[in-house]
């Protein structure tokens, strides 16, 4: 490490201020209020009829569905008085209290087995079922749309095993994603998966929405880890695919048809994954930069500099980062972990860029970022930055990024979009809605606490193209939505990108796969619908419609 660097070790905020030269950032072109695309579709947010196929669930089903279970508290019902509808909420409601549905049973089976009758007897009788996990989702996938009976994994709950040789874990899909990586991490290893709702979402949740999380950059997607699963599908057949093998040629790989299926075609009961070994040495440094063509600079330089080390690399706007203190959340971190009221930042930027490492020689990982933040220096490629010294401000500085989903809730009603676009694209769709919500006189500026639209936020993952744009509003309001979509997918797709990068599409983009895929293909997974679900009762009214 050089004089330099070490000077720079000595304290945190550890400032790297500098003057940069301006970047210029292309002007965005005028967008039209009216949406090219004019098929008449419904919104995300109306919801479809009730389907007349389904049965109305009755007092007798519920006898009968009870009769399968091992434990009475595994069944709750309005139908019966064993629970209220205060106490289904959680179930049927989102977290973001935008989806809101209607369904009088929760079933909460503690073996594959029970879980398998339950859904045979749904088959039998026509009844609509909802698989859901920790109903941590986005787009109202794990909640009912109307009556259907959610069928919760909270109970299938176990690690099945684990070897530490070859790092295969196996454990049931309702094991809670934090709980499953403090056991690994136990043994040395990690889980290679890791997102804000971690300390909620379930596994089998996170597989069937093939969640991306923070760290896809490095440990790369779920369709690469996961090795095998165990799912019940809409007749109550159990497939045991739970292979533990990383080469298997034989056949088609069926378990890739459930990873991203958002519980269409069989509710997963457990998967077997590959857990790579933990890090044991991990450094984290947050900058403040002029310009979004900046991120991208340093985004470049990064993955030129520390290679396999590099672990996540994620950018916010000032947007985001003037929400997230206008809330306090980051700033409580901050004051107390960062130095009490001392300014994180002496430079402040347009935009801002966290970098992570991740290895196992500390020295090594130390001398890569620390030429890394010397070169960035040195070029004045950087406004300013921190880097952490110890694990709580290791923390601290991850808050800047994880707390911003949350700052968004307290700010108002949020209307979230997860889009995957080419990197040199990304900020430009949030500049172009942005431009759309002022023309229709729903933005002012950027946005004020008493107006319609009090926030339009950009931030992502840079590593692997993912951009989240947050939509705060007073209220969710059909009117406001008009403006929004289609005009958001359609930009995505003048980009050529996908109107879900991990999110799923649920209900709330089930109108709109055809901005992202042709027909030939949404036709090619209609027909794998029919194939598993005959009947259509696996999740209805969602995915694909």
């Amino acid at each position: 490490m050089s004089t330099a660097a070490r000077s720079l070790a000595r304290s945190l905020p550890r400032h790297l201020a500098r003057r940069a030269a301006p970047l210029r950032v292309s002007a965005p072109r005028p967008a039209p209020l009216v949406p090219a695309h004019t098929t008449s579709i419904r919104h995300g947010g109306t919801l479809p009829d009730r389907s007349s196929a389904f049965t109305k669930p009755t007092e007798d089903h519920l006898k009968a569905i009870r009769g399968f279970l091992s434990s009475p508290t595994s069944l709750l019902s309005t139908i019966d008085g064993s629970a209220s509808p205060d106490d289904l909420a959680v179930y049927n409601d989102d977290w973001m209290n935008k989806y809101h549905g209607k369904g009088p049973i929760v079933v909460k089976p503690k073996t594959t087995e029970e879980l398998s009758k339950v859904m045979k007897y749904c088959y039998d009788n026509d009844l609509a079922v909802v698989p859901q996990g920790g109903n941590t989702g986005l787009v109202g996938g794990s909640n009912p749309v109307h009556d259907e009976i959610i069928l919760s994994t909270s109970n299938l709950n176990q690690i099945r095993s684990f070897d530490p040789v070859s790092g295969v874990l196996v454990a049931d899909a309702g094991v809670i994603l934090e709980t499953a990586d403090h056991y690994l991490a136990e043994q040395g290893f990690i889980f290679p998966l890791d997102l804000g709702a971690k300390g909620s979402c379930q596994i089998g949740g996170n597989v069937a929405t093939n969640a991306g999380g923070l760290r896809l950059l490095r440990w790369g997607s779920l369709h690469g880890s996961v090795l095998g699963l165990e799912a019940v599908l809409p007749d109550g057949t159990i497939w045991n695919g739970l292979s533990t093998l990383r080469k298997d040629n034989t056949g088609f790989d069926l378990k890739q048809l459930f990873i991203g299926s958002e519980g269409t075609i069989g509710i997963i009961t457990a998967i077997s994954i590959l857990c790579p070994r933990r890090p044991t040495a991990m450094n984290v440094a947050v900058f403040s930069l002029p310009s979004y063509e900046a991120v991208q600079k340093v985004f470049s330089e990064a993955k030129g500099q520390l290679g396999e080390i590099l672990s996540a690399f994620e950018f916010w706007d000032k947007q985001s980062a003037s929400l997230n203190h206008q809330f306090s959340l980051v700033k409580h971190h901050m004051e107390e972990h960062l130095g009490g009221e001392r300014k994180v930042f002496e430079t402040e930027g347009d935009f801002y860029c966290l970098i992570e490492t991740a290895g196992s020689n500390a020295e090594h990982d130390e001398e890569k970022l620390s030429n890394l933040l010397e070169h960035l220096m040195s070029n004045e490629m950087v406004l300013d930055g921190v880097l952490a010294q110890d694990q709580t401000q290791f923390a601290s500085l991850w808050s800047f990024r994880e707390l911003l989903p949350e700052a968004s809730g307290k700010a108002g009603s949020v209307y979230k979009y997860d889009l995957s676009v080419p990197v040199g694209k990304m900020y430009s769709l949030v500049e172009r809605i942005r431009e759309r919500l002022q023309q229709a006189g729903l933005l002012e500026g950027d946005g004020k606490k008493e107006g319609p639209m009090r926030a339009v936020i950009g931030y992502g993952h840079m590593g692997d193209g993912n951009l989240h744009i947050n939509i705060v509003a007073d209220k969710y309001k059909e009117e406001y939505e008009k403006v929004i979509e289609p005009y958001i997918y359609e930009i995505v797709a003048e980009n050529n990108g996908s109107i879900s990068a991990e999110h799923g599409l649920g209900v709330m983009k089930a109108p709109y796969i055809g901005y992202s895929k042709n027909d030939t293909s949404v036709e090619m997974m209609r027909k794998i619908k029919q194939i598993f679900d005959p009947k259509g009762l696996l999740n209805p009214y969602k995915y694909i419609v």
